[in-house]
C-alpha cells in the first residue's frame, strides 16, 4: 500500500491531535484544498493543557474547600448568636413601597445601622444625654457623617454584623422575591418549584417505600408456602425458574407489561447451591418486581404460590422416583441396565386388574396410551368407536365416587405371599392416619372416596395372614404426632433416610419375618423422623433421633450437579447418586456393565493406538448422552421410572406404591438363560458401537483433507495388498455388493464413511473364520498403510473442526440457513488463510431452482442465495441462465469439480462485476456441485481469487480436497434445515386437524432439540410453535431458547427428552401431556407440550382424535427422517408426493391417516353394512356420508338418484366399493374431485353423530372423505401455484461477514 504524504516527509502526528480530532473533522480536512496545520497537533500543547488542567482543578478544590469552611464558621456564628427577628416589621402586604424599602434594606441600612449603634455607643461611652452635665463639643451629625464615609461599602470596608443585620440581610433576600419581573423572584420561584417538586418526589418515594415494605410483607409470607431447608432456605435457581416461568403466563395476559416485564435481565444461575432465606428472598423478588403494577403483583404472588405447590408435587414425585429407582435395581438382578418392557407392561396390567374400582380410577390404565405406544394400539380400537369403559369414563368426574363396599381384599384374588408379608406392616403402620393425610394433600372432591379406600383397605389386612400382630403398630401406640409424622413421610422431600436404605439392601421388603414387628416399627419410625426433620426443621421429636449435622448433610445441594431437576435440590443418598447421576443414568440401559464396555475399549485402543486421539475426538462431537433411545422390547433406568410414575398419576397413597413396588419386586423374575442372552445381546450392541467409532476414525485418517469421501479405486488399490493379494475375489465380491446397494455412489467412485464401514464389513465376510477378527485385521493393516506426518494430522484435525462448525451452526439455528452459510464462508476463508498462502477468495452458494420466471431460457436456474460480503453487491440474488456464459452449469450435470486456473484466458466465464476492467480480470475459478444423500446435484458452491493480486492464485489439489469437503458439510447442513422445516410444516397441519376436533385443548407449543456444543453441554429446547385456545398459531422467526438450568419448573419437558417417554404432569395449576417426536434411533428431537388447562384428562373422544393426530405426526416424521437419511430412492404412496418438496410433510400427516383409514374400510365386509342396507328409512346422517363417498368418485352423479334414492345407494356398498376406496389416489393429477360438490354435502356432519351411535361404518367413510379432501386441496394448490423453491421459506438470502 502507497505511504501517506506525511509519512514519506518524515513527519508523524502527535496522539493527542489523533485522538481529539473526530472522523467528520478528518474528512472535512482531506477533501479540503488547504493542508491541515500541523501547529495543531504540537507537542508542547499536551503538556500545557496537562499542566493547565491539573492547576486548575487544584484552585477548585481549594475554592470549594473556602466555601465549605466559610458555610460552616456562619453556621457556628448563627448557633451562638441567633438572628435578630425585629427586622421581620419591614414585612407588608403593600406593593407600592416595594421598591423603596428594597432600596433601604439593601443599599442605606446595612451601613446605617451600625453607624447608629456606634453612634449610640459614643453617646452613651461620653454620657452626653445626661441632664446635669455640661454641653460638649460632641456633634452626633458629624460622627455618623465620619462613620458613613469610612464604611462605604464601595471601598469593600466591612464590620462583623450583628443579630439585627444578619436578620435584615435574610428579611432582605425574602423581601426581593416578592419583586416581579426580577431576578431573585424568578430564582425563588424556581426554588420553590423545585422544593414541590422535592416534595412530592418525597412524598412518592414514602409511599414507594410503604409500598416496597408492603411488598416485601407479602413476599415473605408467600415464602412460607415453600419447602425449605434445614436452614430455612430455598435454592435462588427455583426462584429464578419460577420468575422465569411468570413470562409465559404476562404473554397471556392483555397488558403491555409483558414487553418489558421485569427491570433487570434474569441472571443464568447454574447451581442450587446458591439459596436464600425468607428476608433474602423477599429482596431478591422485590429487585426484579418494583415496577409492577398491583394487578400484576398480585399476578405474581398467584404464580409463585403455584410454583410453590408445583415445587412441593415435585418433591413428593421425587420421593417416589426414588422408590422406582430401587426397583429397578432390585429387578436389574443381572446387573446389565435393562428391563423387559412387555413383561412390566404385564405385570402392570395383572395389576391393575387386581385393583379396586376406586384404585382403577387413580391409576392410568395399562392397555391405553399414554402406557403403550401409539402404534401399539389396534386400528379397530383407534378409528372405532367408543367401547363401555371409555364412555363411562367421560361422565366419571361427574359422579359422585361411592364404591366403599368394594375391597381390595375381594378384587385382589391372588396375591404372592411375600408380597403380603411385605405390605403388612406397610398397610397397617399408616391405615389409621392415612385420611388425614389425603386430606391436606389431595382435593376435596375426592376426600370421600379416599376414606372409603382406607375403610376397604382395613378390611383387606384383615384377611392377609398375620396382619392381627403387625397392623396398627404404629396408630396404637397413640404417640402424639404420628398423623403429623405420617403426613411428612409422605410428602416430605423425597429422599429416603440412609439408615432406611441400608436397611433395605440388607434385608429386602419381601425376606421380612412377620414377627419383627418392633424392628419394623422402629425403623418406620426413624424413617418419619428424619423424613419431618428435613422438611419442616429440627424439631424436638426429630433431633432426639438424629443430630442436626446428619439433616443439614441429607439436605446439601449437590453443587456439581448444575442441571438436576428440581424435585433433587436435596442431597441424595448413595442408592440415588448411583441410580439418578446424569452422566450415567440415561445411558445405563443402553450399555453393558462398565467392567466389559472398559474391556471392548481397552481391547479396540489396544489394537489401534494410533487411532485413539481421533476416536477420542469424534467421541467429542458427538450429541449429548443424557437421552435415552425408545426401545419397545426393553426399559432402561429413566424409561422405567418414568413409565411406573406415568401409571401411578397423581393421586396414590404410600402405602398402595408401596403394594405395587413389591408386587413387581415379586413377580419380576428371569432365568439365568434370559440373563445370559441379555447381557449378550448389550455386549454385542456396545461391541458394534465400538466398531463404528473405529471404523470411524479409520475413514478420517485416511480422509487427511477432510473432503468427506475416499475414492474407491485407491481404496480398492490398498486392499488388494492385503496379505500379498490372496484375498483379491473376495475384495472383487465385496465391491459388487457394494455396486449394487449404492449405484450412484459406486458410479461416481467415491466412498462416504457409511459405505466405507459396509464395504470392510462385506470384505470381512467373505473371509474364512470369525468376521470380527477379520474386520480387526483389515483395521490393522490398513492403519499401518495409511501414512499421515504430524503436519497433515494437524491440518486435518483444524479442518474437521470448521467443518463440525459448519454442522453446530445447523442444530443450533433454530431451522435457520443464516449462520449455516456464515460458518461455511467463515470454514472458507479461514483456510485460506492458514493453509492457502493467505489467498483472498470469494465465495458464493447457488441453488438449482426450476425455470418458471423464463422456461424459454432453460428448465433450470442457478439462484444465488448468499456470498462474502464485499460480492453482495454482485452477486447476491442473482440469476443464473443455462445460456448465459460459465461453467456453473457444466458442474451441475456432470457431477464433478471445474477448476479455471486461469480466468482470464477461458473465454467462457461470466463476470457479475460488469465494472471491474478488463485488465483486473484474472485469478482462479472453482465450482464445486453440491450433492444431496442420493448424489442428486442441487446447487453449486462456487470460489474465485479475483480480489488476490498475487501472482500465484490457483487452487490446489488439498484445497479443492477441502472445499469439497465443505461443499458435503454444507450440504448436510441444508438438507439437515430443509428437513426440520418440513418437520415443522407437518406439525403445523397436525395441530390445524387436531384444534376442531379437540376443543377442551388449551395450548399447544411445539420444541425443537438443539444439542449442546459437545458431549459436555447440555441440550436446549427451542420454542418453534406456539397455538392458542382459538386455534391461532405463531411460528417463531426467532425462536426462544430453554435451558435445562433456568426451567428447574418445567423440568418436565427435559424429562421427556431424556426418557423419550410420555409425560403427565401438572404446572402452574394447568395440566399438561409432553408427547417426544422421536427420530429414527429412538431418541427424542422435539415434544408436543399439550396444556389441557384445568382439565385433568380431555374427553375420550378428544383424547382418541389426540392419539391419532400423534400417531400420524409420528410416523410422518419418520417418514421425513428416513428420506433425508437414506442414499436410495424412496417409495411414494401418493402421485403429489414426486412435487411436494417442502409440503411433503402436510401430506405425509394426511397419507397415512389416509393408509390406516383405508385398513380400516379393508376390512369392512357385507356383515359391516348389513345394519346400514335393513334400515328402509336410514338416518339422514348415514346417507349424507355415503352419498359424499359416491360423490367423491362420480361428481356426475349429483341430483341423480344413484345418490338421493336411498335403495339405489345402498347397491354400492359393496366389495367393489371397498376396493375402490383401497386404491384411491386424491393427488392424481387424472382424478378431478370436486371438493365442493363434496364439501357442500358433507359439511355440518359431526364425526361425533356416528361415533355416540355406534355406526362404525360410517365413521370410518366420514374420516376418509375429509382426509381425501385435505390431501385434494394440497394437491390442488400444487398444481396452480409456483411450487416452492428447494431453499427452506425463513432462509433464502443471506450474506456472510468475512
Amino acid at each position: 500500500m502507497a505511504a501517506q504524504p506525511e509519512e514519506a516527509a518524515g513527519l508523524k502526528h502527535p496522539r493527542l491531535g489523533e485522538n481529539n480530532t473526530t472522523a467528520r473533522e478528518r474528512k472535512r480536512n482531506q477533501g479540503s484544498d488547504e493542508l491541515p496545520c500541523f501547529s495543531n497537533y504540537a507537542l508542547w500543547k499536551e503538556c500545557f493543557y496537562e499542566k493547565v488542567q491539573q492547576r486548575c482543578l487544584s484552585l477548585q478544590e481549594a475554592k470549594v474547600k473556602m466555601i465549605h469552611a466559610q458555610k460552616a464558621k456562619e453556621e457556628k456564628v448563627k448557633k451562638r448568636e441567633p438572628c435578630d427577628w425585629l427586622p421581620r416589621e419591614w414585612f407588608s402586604e403593600e406593593t407600592d413601597s416595594l421598591d423603596t424599602r428594597i432600596y433601604l434594606l439593601d443599599k442605606l441600612l446595612p451601613t446605617l445601622i451600625p453607624g447608629v449603634e456606634k453612634l449610640l455607643m459614643e453617646v452613651e461611652r461620653k454620657n452626653v444625654l445626661a441632664p446635669d452635665k455640661e454641653p460638649t463639643e460632641f456633634n452626633p451629625i458629624i460622627f455618623l457623617g465620619e462613620y458613613l464615609m469610612r464604611h462605604n461599602p464601595q471601598y469593600g470596608v466591612s464590620t462583623k454584623p450583628g443579630p439585627y443585620l444578619r436578620g435584615m440581610k435574610v428579611v432582605t433576600k425574602e423581601i426581593k422575591t416578592k419583586m416581579p419581573g426580577t431576578a431573585s423572584e424568578r430564582l425563588a420561584s424556581m426554588k420553590s418549584e423545585a422544593e414541590n417538586i422535592r416534595k412530592e418526589r418525597q412524598q412518592v418515594e414514602n409511599m414507594k417505600a410503604q409500598v416496597k415494605e408492603m411488598r416485601k410483607e407479602a413476599l415473605a409470607i408467600q415464602f412460607k408456602e415453600w419447602t425449605v431447608d434445614i436452614s430455612g432456605r430455598i435454592p435462588v435457581a427455583l426462584v429464578q425458574s419460577a420468575l422465569r416461568s411468570f413470562l409465559d403466563v404476562v404473554a397471556s395476559i392483555p397488558t403491555d407489561a409483558g414487553k418489558a416485564i421485569y427491570v433487570k435481565k434474569l441472571e443464568i444461575i447454574d447451581t442450587l447451591g446458591k439459596k436464600v432465606n425468607i428476608d433474602e428472598f423477599a429482596e431478591y423478588v422485590h429487585s426484579y418486581t418494583e415496577h409492577f403494577s398491583d394487578d400484576m403483583f398480585q399476578e405474581i404472588l398467584k404464580h409463585l404460590s403455584q410454583c410453590a405447590e408445583d415445587f412441593k408435587g415435585a418433591i413428593r414425585h421425587d420421593m417416589w422416583r426414588q422408590m422406582f429407582t430401587d426397583l429397578f435395581l432390585d429387578c436389574d438382578s443381572g446387573k446389565v441396565g435393562l428391563l423387559d418392557r412387555q413383561r412390566i407392561l404385564a405385570l402392570l396390567v395383572d395389576f391393575y386388574d387386581r385393583s379396586s374400582v376406586i384404585m382403577k380410577r387413580r391409576f392410568r390404565n395399562p392397555r391405553q396410551w399414554p402406557i403403550i405406544e401409539l402404534q401399539e394400539i389396534e386400528l379397530v380400537d383407534l378409528w372405532g368407536v367408543l367401547d363401555d369403559q371409555e364412555v363411562c369414563e367421560e361422565f366419571s368426574e361427574k359422579l359422585v365416587l361411592s364404591q366403599t363396599e368394594i375391597s381390595e381384599g375381594e378384587i385382589l384374588a391372588y396375591q404372592p405371599v411375600s408380597v403380603v408379608k411385605s405390605a403388612e406392616f406397610e398397610e397397617n403402620d399408616l391405615d389409621g392416619d392415612t385420611k388425614h393425610t389425603e386430606k391436606s394433600s389431595f382435593q376435596e372432591d375426592i376426600e370421600t372416596a379416599r376414606q372409603s379406600e382406607c375403610a376397604s383397605a382395613d378390611r383387606q389386612e384383615e384377611d392377609f395372614p398375620g396382619s392381627d400382630s403387625t397392623g396398627n403398630s404404629l396408630s396404637r401406640d397413640g404417640e402424639p404426632g404420628s398423623e403429623k409424622q405420617v403426613e411428612e413421610e409422605e410428602f416430605g422431600l423425597g429422599t429416603k433416610p440412609d439408615t432406611e436404605t441400608n436397611m433395605e439392601e440388607d434385608h429386602p421388603v419381601s425376606d421380612r419375618e412377620p414377627g419383627t414387628e418392633g424392628q419394623v416399627s422402629q425403623e418406620e419410625d426413624d424413617g418419619i423422623a428424619e423424613t419431618t426433620n428435613m422438611t419442616a426443621g429440627p424439631t424436638p421429636e426429630a433431633t432426639a433421633m438424629t443430630s442436626e449435622d446428619k439433616a443439614v448433610a441429607d439436605m446439601d445441594v449437590i453443587a456439581s450437579e448444575q442441571n438436576a431437576p428440581v424435585a433433587e435440590v436435596v442431597k441424595e443418598t448413595p442408592a440415588r447418586k448411583e441410580s439418578f447421576s446424569r452422566q450415567h443414568g440415561s445411558q445405563f440401559g443402553r450399555q453393558t456393565s462398565s467392567e466389559t464396555r472398559l474391556k471392548d475399549e481397552d481391547l479396540l485402543q489396544d489394537q489401534n493406538k494410533d487411532l485413539g486421539p481421533i476416536m477420542a475426538e469424534i467421541q467429542n462431537r458427538w450429541a449429548s448422552r443424557t437421552r435415552s433411545a425408545f426401545d419397545e422390547s426393553c426399559l432402561n433406568l429413566p424409561q422405567f421410572v418414568q413409565l411406573m410414575e406415568t401409571f401411578v398419576g397423581e393421586d396414590i397413597s404410600l402405602p398402595t406404591l408401596k403394594r405395587l413396588n413389591a408386587f413387581i419386586k415379586e413377580e419380576y423374575k428371569q432365568t439365568e438363560e434370559e440373563k445370559t442372552e441379555q447381557l449378550e445381546k448389550v455386549h454385542h450392541v456396545s461391541h458394534l458401537a465400538q466398531r463404528k467409532l473405529l471404523l470411524e476414525a479409520l475413514f478420517e485418517k485416511w480422509d487427511s483433507n477432510a473432503s468427506g469421501f475416499l475414492d474407491l479405486e485407491e481404496v480398492d488399490a490398498v486392499l488388494s495388498t492385503f496379505k500379498e493379494g490372496m484375498e483379491k475375489e473376495a475384495l472383487r465380491k465385496a465391491k459388487k455388493h457394494l455396486c449394487s446397494r449404492y449405484p450412484e455412489l459406486s458410479r461416481a467412485g467415491k466412498l462416504s464413511p457409511k459405505a466405507f464401514q459396509l464395504f470392510l464389513e462385506l470384505i470381512a465376510s467373505e473371509f474364512a473364520g470369525d468376521k470380527d477378527e477379520a474386520i480387526d485385521n483389515l483395521v490393522e493393516f490398513l492403519t499401518e498403510s495409511i501414512k499421515q506426518s504430524h503436519m497433515e494430522s494437524l491440518q486435518s484435525l483444524t479442518r474437521r473442526k470448521w467443518l463440525h462448525d459448519i454442522q453446530q451452526a445447523a442444530e443450533t439455528s433454530g431451522a435457520n440457513m443464516d449462520p449455516v452459510y456464515k460458518a461455511v464462508f467463515k470454514a472458507l476463508l479461514q483456510d485460506a488463510e492458514a493453509h492457502g498462502d493467505n489467498k483472498k477468495i470469494s465465495a458464493y452458494i447457488a441453488l438449482l431452482e426450476e425455470n418458471r420466471l423464463s422456461p424459454e431460457r432453460g428448465q433450470a436456474l442457478l439462484h444465488y442465495v448468499a456470498c462474502t460480503t464485499d460480492d453482495a453487491p454482485y452477486v447476491l440474488n442473482q440469476i443464473l441462465y443455462r445460456d448465459m456464459k460459465g461453467v456453473s452449469f457444466e458442474a451441475v450435470e456432470g457431477g464433478k469439480p471445474i477448476h479455471v486456473p486461469t480466468v482470464q484466458l477461458h473465454g467462457n466465464i461470466h463476470f457479475w462485476n460488469y465494472n471491474r476492467p478488463v485488465e483486473e480480470r484474472k485469478g482462479s475459478f472453482l465450482v464445486l456441485p453440491l450433492h444431496d444423500a442420493r448424489w442428486r446435484v442441487f446447487g453449486i458452491l462456487g470460489l474465485d481469487t479475483l480480489r488476490d493480486q498475487c501472482e500465484k492464485t490457483i487452487f490446489l489439489t488439498h484445497e479443492i480436497s477441502f472445499y469439497q469437503g465443505v461443499a458435503h458439510a454444507f450440504s448436510k447442513a441444508y438438507h439437515h434445515i430443509f428437513t426440520l422445516e418440513k418437520v415443522l410444516r407437518m406439525a403445523v397441519t397436525a395441530l390445524d386437524w387436531l384444534y376442531p376436533r379437540a376443543p377442551s385443548i388449551h395450548t399447544v407449543t411445539v420444541y425443537l432439540l438443539e444439542p449442546g456444543k459437545d458431549k459436555t453441554w447440555d441440550y436446549a429446547l427451542c420454542k418453534m410453535i406456539t397455538t392458542d385456545n382459538t386455534g391461532q398459531k405463531e411460528i417463531h422467526s426467532s425462536p426462544v431458547l430453554l435451558l435445562r438450568e433456568e426451567n428447574l419448573l418445567r423440568d418436565y419437558l427435559f424429562k421427556c427428552i431424556d426418557s423419550s417417554e410420555v409425560i403427565r404432569t401438572c404446572v402452574c395449576g394447568e395440566h399438561h401431556i409432553a408427547v417426544p417426536l422421536r427420530d429414527l434411533s429412538g431418541q427424542a428431537l422435539g415434544i408436543f407440550d399439550i396444556s389441557v388447562g384445568q382439565h385433568q384428562k380431555l374427553p375420550p373422544h378428544e383424547h382418541k382424535d389426540l392419539q391419532k393426530m400423534l400417531k400420524m405426526a409420528q410416523a410422518a416424521c419418520s417418514e421425513i427422517l428416513k428420506i433425508s437419511a437414506e442414499e436410495t430412492e424412496p417409495t411414494y404412496v401418493l402421485e403429489a408426493e414426486h412435487v411436494a418438496k417442502l409440503r411433503h410433510g402436510e401430506i405425509l400427516f394426511h397419507r397415512f391417516m389416509l393408509q390406516d383409514l383405508r385398513e380400516c374400510v379393508r376390512k369392512l365386509n357385507a356383515e359391516s353394512f348389513a345394519e346400514i342396507k335393513s334400515c328402509a328409512e336410514p338416518p339422514a346422517l348415514v346417507h349424507t356420508i355415503v352419498k359424499a363417498v359416491l360423490l367423491l368418485f362420480h361428481p356426475d352423479w349429483k341430483g341423480s338418484e344413484k345418490t338421493e334414492n336411498w335403495s339405489q345407494c345402498i347397491r354400492n356398498l359393496d366389495d367393489n366399493l371397498i376396493q375402490e376406496i383401497y386404491c384411491f389416489d386424491p393427488t392424481a393429477a387424472s382424478v378431478q374431485v370436486q371438493a365442493e360438490l363434496v364439501l357442500d354435502c358433507i359439511t355440518g356432519v359431526p364425526s361425533a353423530a356416528a361415533r355416540q351411535r355406534g355406526w362404525v361404518p360410517a365413521e370410518h367413510l366420514h374420516h376418509w372423505v375429509h382426509t381425501c379432501l385435505s390431501l385434494a386441496e394440497i394437491a390442488r394448490s400444487l398444481r396452480s401455484k409456483t411450487p416452492p423453491s428447494s431453499a427452506p421459506l425463513r432462509t433464502r438470502f443471506s450474506c456472510a461477514s468475512d
